[in-house]
C-alpha cells in the first residue's frame, strides 16, 4: 500500500490550516460589521438584504466563471427555500442578539450548535448518544449557564443576575444554535453530489430575498446609505461572506473535516478579541470561562483517533 509521506504532508496541512484561519477570521468579524453598520443608521434588515445580495451576485459570477452543470428547476428550488430561508432565520436570530448582548456572548453561545446537532441526530437516531458525546454535552452547556451568569450568591464573584434585555440576547443567540443544529443535517441530506458553491449560492439568494420582504415590511429598507455604511456593508459581503466560505472550502479539502473543525475553534475567540478592540466592548473572565468550556465541547465532540495502517 502506497502512502504519503509526512514531509508531503506538511505543506498541504500548513495551508490547510492557514485557509481555515483565514475563514475563521471573516466569519468572526461578522456581528462587529453588523454591529458598525447598525450604528450607522441602517437597520438590521436592511443591511442584512444588501449584505446577501452583494455576496449572491460575488457568488454567482463566481459559479458562471467556473461553468458549473446546471441543477434541475425542483432542486434549485430547494436550496433557495430551505436553505435560503434556514440560514435567514439563523442570521436574523443570531444577530438581532447584538442590539442586548455583547458579541463575544453571542459568539460562545452559538458555538453551542455542534452540541444542538447532536441532540438532533440522537432524536432522529442518526448517532448513538456515547460516553464521550454526554460530556460534550455537558461541557457545553455548563458552559451556556457560565456565560449567562446564573447567580451563585452574594460574595461569589459571580455578577448579580442580568436584566430581561440580556436574557432576550441570550436567548436569542442561543435559538439561532438551535435553528443551526437542526439546518446542518437537514443541509446535508438535500446537498447530495450538487457543488457546494453553488448551493451556497442558492442560500444566499433565497437569504437576500427574505431579508428584503423583512426590510420591506418594517418599511426600513434604503438605498441612500452613508459611506460608512456601505464600507461595512461591502466587506460583510465580500471579507465576511464569501471569501470565508470559499477559504473554509479550501481549507477542507486540505485538512478534513475533523481538523478543520478543530482549528475552527479559534473563531468565537477571534469574535471576542474584535469586538473588544473594534468596539471596546469588555471580555469578562466569566465569559471566557464559558466560552473555553464550550469551545471545549467542541473538541471533544469532533476529536477522533486515527488508526495508522
Amino acid at each position: 500500500m502506497t502512502t504519503t509521506p509526512p514531509a508531503a504532508q506538511q505543506p498541504v496541512a500548513v495551508t490547510g490550516t492557514a485557509f481555515t484561519l483565514l475563514a475563521a477570521v471573516g466569519f468572526a468579524a461578522v456581528s462587529t460589521l453588523t454591529s458598525i453598520a447598525v450604528t450607522q443608521g441602517s437597520s438590521l434588515p436592511n443591511v442584512l438584504t444588501w449584505r446577501y445580495l452583494l455576496a449572491s451576485v460575488v457568488l454567482v459570477g463566481f459559479i458562471g466563471i467556473r461553468g458549473y452543470p446546471r441543477m434541475a428547476s425542483k432542486e434549485i428550488a430547494k436550496f433557495v427555500l430551505i436553505g435560503g430561508g434556514g440560514q435567514a432565520l439563523l442570521v436574523g436570530l443570531a444577530l438581532s442578539s447584538i442590539a442586548y448582548i455583547p458579541v463575544a456572548t453571542l459568539a460562545f453561545l452559538f458555538y453551542t450548535y455542534p452540541s444542538w446537532v447532536t441532540v438532533v441526530q440522537a432524536i432522529r437516531g442518526a448517532e448513538r448518544v456515547t460516553a464521550r458525546r454526554l460530556v460534550a454535552l455537558a461541557l457545553s452547556f455548563g458552559g451556556v449557564v457560565v456565560i449567562a451568569g446564573v447567580p451563585l450568591g452574594a460574595g461569589s464573584g459571580i455578577a448579580a443576575a442580568p436584566n430581561s434585555s440580556y436574557w432576550t440576547g441570550v436567548a436569542l443567540a442561543l435559538a439561532a444554535a438551535v435553528v443551526y443544529g437542526v439546518y446542518i443535517p437537514t443541509m446535508q441530506t438535500l446537498q447530495k453530489s450538487h457543488p457546494v458553491p453553488v448551493t451556497s449560492a442558492l442560500g444566499k439568494i433565497g437569504s437576500s430575498v427574505c431579508f428584503l420582504l423583512w426590510s420591506i415590511g418594517d418599511k426600513s429598507f434604503d438605498t441612500a446609505l452613508t459611506m460608512p455604511t456601505w464600507a461595512a456593508i461591502t466587506a460583510l459581503a465580500v471579507f465576511s461572506t464569501v471569501l470565508p466560505s470559499l477559504f473554509f472550502l479550501m481549507g477542507l479539502m486540505r485538512l478534513g473535516p475533523v481538523r478543520t473543525a478543530i482549528v475552527s475553534t479559534v473563531e468565537p475567540f477571534l469574535t471576542a478579541i474584535i469586538g473588544a478592540v473594534v468596539l471596546g466592548q469588555v471580555l469578562t473572565g466569566q465569559v471566557f470561562a464559558g466560552g473555553a468550556m464550550i469551545v471545549a465541547a467542541v473538541v471533544v465532540l469532533q476529536y477522533r483517533r486515527e488508526r495508522v495502517a
